[in-house]
């Protein structure tokens, strides 16, 4: 199978360098800055707190074009329009890993409803420079798996493909038959936090703010009463049932672990904002309709 990742950021670095050193036939594509940095250093990996860098020369390019068996799409929300123009025409199945409740429509009315599928990156990390500093695996985040879905549910030999395919880098990538409502419920979750967290000016700041905290799980409790089906996946309805005081506490405690630390959620960039935006419209938008 012939990979373009499609976004050198956080996750489209470290998925590529992982399916580079399996040797995998993949490219990364990138623009600008970040594409004449990987042109001189590769991908530059280095686990969070170690001084130790590692580089992995990846391939890169510039623009998208014809050939690749799949495209994963590592964007961010607001950046999905821009993507699609610049897959519309080729070929090729192209598997969107990123924030997005919107579902595949808009999706497949630009680059064709067959070539969609729907997915979630769930590693993690921050940008410091050119290097991607990622948090290193625990017991915990290995066991949670990348999920990938065909738009209707259904499991494909091509899904099976793609899941073969990153399982041999070592991705930990799973068939999500309930891929849509899995991002319709992480959206439910991230827009909250993210929001959140960016007003308090970092999730430590948000962690000793409990009112802050507890507002934050209201909202989210919110977001998912207003979802017509059951959340996915099932450990979210903890969220709408267990009582308001263990979740602040829990969810406090969660702010001030490494994982958020270093699950980028530090990051207040404008493209944070702006994605948080654009998938609370999509939320929105989702609400108004169903």
């Amino acid at each position: 199978m012939k990979l373009l990742v499609y976004g050198a950021g956080v996750l489209g670095s470290l998925f590529s360098a992982r399916l580079h050193e399996a040797r995998h036939d993949v490219s990364l594509l990138a623009r600008g800055e970040r594409l004449a940095s990987l042109r001189r250093h590769g991908v530059q990996l280095a686990e969070a707190g170690s001084p130790d860098v590692r580089r992995v020369p990846v391939p890169v390019v510039e623009h998208p074009a014809g050939g690749y068996d799949l495209t994963a799409v590592f964007v961010r929300t607001h950046q999905v329009d821009a993507v699609l123009e610049s897959l519309a025409g080729l070929e090729g199945d192209v598997l969107f890993l990123l924030n997005w409740a919107a579902g595949a429509k808009p999706l497949g009315a630009v680059i064709g409803h067959e070539r969609v599928l729907l997915g979630f990156g769930t590693a993690g990390g921050t940008m410091e420079g050119d290097v991607v500093r990622y948090r290193a695996p625990s017991f915990i985040t290995r066991r949670v798996a990348t999920p990938i879905g065909e738009p209707d549910g259904r499991t494909t030999p091509r899904l099976e493909g793609i899941v073969r395919e990153f399982r041999t880098a070592g991705i930990n990538a799973k068939a999500e038959p309930k891929m849509d409502a899995w991002l319709k419920t992480h959206a439910a979750f991230e827009v909250p936090l993210g929001q959140a967290v960016h007003t308090a000016g970092g999730p430590v700041a948000l962690a000793d703010d409990p009112d802050a905290v507890r507002g934050m799980l209201r909202i989210m409790r919110q977001n998912l009463a207003a979802m017509p089906t059951p959340p996915v996946p099932g450990a979210f309805a903890a969220l709408r049932t267990l009582p308001e005081g263990l979740l602040v506490a829990t969810l406090r405690r969660f702010l001030r672990s490494p994982t958020a630390v270093h699950s980028g959620l530090s990051d207040a960039s404008p493209a944070t904002v702006a994605e948080l935006d654009r998938l609370a419209e999509q939320l929105r938008a989702y609400a108004r309709i169903r």
